[in-house]
């Protein structure tokens, strides 16, 4: 099934791209509790949609995060949100089915293009972050313009989602400057987060390279860098999960490794 999944929205690439759209939030409009609409008809309203998370607050860590506690039985898997939106559907999919939760960092021109991307991740129970708005080399850029990069693309999550996102992660680079750091924690974030392990998965080296990668380098309180987009990221999934479950360790957002 996975195989054909992948194929499939691997395929689906090579057409026109979609760019599926959600209404607005009409969340004002419904009644709580879920009971009948107040026009009588009997039919139950939707459910509340799930809240988008503030940035996340870790008391005692520092201002940029590689990993969370290595006494513990949890991962987290971080995804960089951008790329064909069926891939990124198609990954959030399998891991859902696992009972995995991750985290995406969005870019803000990827949210510009697929805005519905922005709910569906969190309505699959993850949580999602900024990575910057065009992915640039956010530590060589003035500060200035590095400011605008995190910004516009908090501007953009809290439109869709109404917060900025758990979390900030710089493009281009595994740690950040002080200067970047210093202006993610203007904007809101308290943290950049960073990670440990680096799947290599960006340069398609094909399911079982990232596997390996990922497996032979993963380890309690791990954060580890992956990509949407790439067909052999979501064709490696099922088997990293299975393999965490081997060693006895669960994937989980973010904020749930480190608070």
């Amino acid at each position: 099934m996975l195989r054909a999944a992948a194929s499939a929205a691997a395929a689906g690439a090579l057409a026109a791209g979609c760019d599926p759209k959600r209404s607005a939030d009409d969340s004002a409009s419904r009644p709580a509790g879920g009971g009948p609409t107040p026009h009588g008809t009997g039919r139950s309203a939707p459910a509340r949609q799930p809240a988008a998370r503030p940035p996340t607050r870790a008391p005692g860590l520092p201002a940029e995060i590689e990993h969370g506690p290595r006494d513990g039985h949890a991962v987290a898997l971080t995804f960089h949100g951008r790329g064909d939106p069926r891939l990124a559907g198609a990954l959030l999919g399998e891991a859902e089915r696992a009972g995995a939760r991750v985290t995406v960092l969005a870019v803000g021109d990827w949210l510009d293009e697929q805005p519905a991307m922005a709910r569906r991740v969190l309505d699959g129970g993850h949580e999602l972050g900024n990575h910057t708005m065009h992915h640039r080399n956010i530590c060589a850029l003035p500060a200035a313009a590095a400011l605008a990069e995190i910004s516009q693309c908090a501007d953009r999550l809290r439109r869709l989602t109404g917060s900025i996102g758990s979390w900030f992660r710089p493009s281009q680079t595994q740690r950040a400057t002080p200067q970047v750091i210093r202006l993610a924690r203007q904007v809101g974030y308290p943290h950049v987060l960073s990670y440990d392990v680096d799947s290599l998965d960006a340069n398609d080296p094909g399911a079982p390279a990232v596997q390996r990668t990922v497996l032979d380098g993963i380890r309690p309180g791990s954060v580890v860098s992956l990509h949407l987009g790439h067909a052999g990221t979501v064709a490696a999934l099922p088997p990293i999960l299975d393999g965490l479950r081997r060693r006895g360790l669960r994937a989980v957002t973010t904020t749930e490794l480190v608070t």
